[in-house]
């Protein structure tokens, strides 16, 4: 299978079927509660706390995050899809990442993606975010997708330009993290910018 492919699986009924998604190297699926130690693993440490309003996580801080991914497998019609992006000759959990409509009537919704620090600067977070575009676009119908990051988090910002989104705008001061104002970044995509990427 090519770097940039993926399968589809269980998308028809997106209200009612559970999903997953699949690369050459990632599964991303649905989560479970039994994810919770992979996830507390990741998110205790310190890199992953860097841009994160968080200080610190604990074991019932997850949990009460999976819960809120797995709630949200229930909602009809769904409109929140965050996917456990798990590693497939590891069988590891390392992250995820997910797609969010915004408003269904302007067919518009955002992006994002976390990964486990031992796992960056491997390309598996820019896999990922290809793969959850392409679900929002080709399976959603999505005219718009956008995302935002810490202007000073290169390695997020490089992710998002990578799957052909492109600067929209540069906020000042708009995020308050531990005490300190950082600026941030919103990239965006079309529809019709999306289909001639997959053109060429």
């Amino acid at each position: 299978m090519p770097p940039n492919s993926l399968k589809l699986s269980n998308t028809l009924e997106l209200t009612t079927k559970h999903m997953k998604l699949e690369t050459n190297r990632l599964l991303m699926r649905e989560f479970v509660e039994s994810d919770s130690q992979a996830v507390f693993a990741y998110q205790s440490n310190p890199l992953y706390l860097l841009y994160s309003h968080w200080t610190h996580r604990t074991e019932n801080d997850v949990y009460e995050f999976i819960q809120m991914f797995i709630t949200q497998q229930k909602e009809q019609p769904r409109t929140k899809f965050q996917l456990a992006v798990v590693l497939k000759e590891e069988n590891r959990l390392i992250g995820n990442c997910g797609i969010r409509i915004n408003d269904s009537k302007l067919r518009e919704a955002n992006i994002g993606y976390e990964l486990n620090s031992e796992y960056w600067r491997q390309g598996y977070a820019t896999e990922a975010a290809q793969a959850i575009l392409k679900f929002g676009f080709e399976e959603l119908k999505m005219h718009r997708i956008w995302s935002w990051c810490i202007a000073e988090n290169i390695a997020s910002f490089k992710v998002l330009e990578k799957i052909g989104m492109r600067r929209e705008g540069h906020m000042q001061e708009k995020e308050l993290i531990k005490g300190k104002w950082h600026d941030s970044f919103i990239y965006a995509i079309l529809e019709t910018e999306w289909k001639i990427s997959q053109s060429i």
